[in-house]
């Protein structure tokens, strides 16, 4: 939990557990992740149905809201921008703003 790669780890157990419960459920996951330029990145951007949905991924108890504006990166993509959230170690499922959510590790 605090060695210097946690956070990394952590992304990848959220990533392969999301594209486990597709696989699971007989479906192919459209799964990506999102850096551009200026190193602003996404962890996970789920495409359903020509949606894009982010999520950044954080070793946190306490999202901040500021970690969902590289989200509006996405508004020059040409495709439609779902909710999204900040998936982390809040033990609850709960609005962060109108758009995204603070999703709970052990939901996913």
């Amino acid at each position: 939990m605090n060695g210097a790669q946690s956070g990394a780890i952590l992304e990848n157990f959220v990533v392969s557990e999301v594209a486990k419960g597709y696989y699971n459920n007989g479906k192919t996951p459209y799964l990506h992740y999102f850096r551009d330029k200026d190193n602003k990145e996404i962890d996970l951007l789920w495409e359903e149905a020509g949606t894009l949905y982010p999520f950044e991924i954080k070793q946190t108890s306490n999202p901040d809201i500021r970690l969902t504006k590289v989200f509006r990166q996405l508004e020059k993509s040409g495709k439609l921008l779902g909710k999204g959230g900040v998936i982390c170690m809040y033990p609850d499922f709960l609005p962060l703003d109108r758009d995204n959510y603070i999703i709970p590790i052990r939901s996913v």
